[in-house]
């Protein structure tokens, strides 16, 4: 296998992909930033007086500010806590 489905921090036999470390939290993270992507583009669109409006001028670039800027880089970055063995 390539190495380049192989993580450098594991042992060669173990492919990356079977030890991935994205948790639930991770998903559910990436799912809320890109549930505020989608829902900050449509209240652009959906603005209630054009172009001008509140919803388009300010209120859709501060969903897209927390989706894109906040939540995603939040799921990429997240890792659960593993507890410390201590060496005896």
């Amino acid at each position: 296998m390539s190495k380049l489905f192989n993580s450098k921090y594991s042992d060669d036999s173990k492919p990356l992909f079977e030890s991935w470390s994205f948790s639930n939290t991770n998903y559910v993270l990436f799912g809320i930033g890109l549930m505020m992507i989608i829902l900050g583009y449509l209240v652009m669109n959906q603005g209630p007086e054009g172009v001008d409006s509140f919803e388009s001028v300010t209120l859709a670039p501060i969903m897209l500010f927390i989706g894109y800027i906040i939540f995603i880089p939040a799921a990429l970055l997240y890792r659960d806590k593993q507890p410390e063995t201590e060496n005896n």
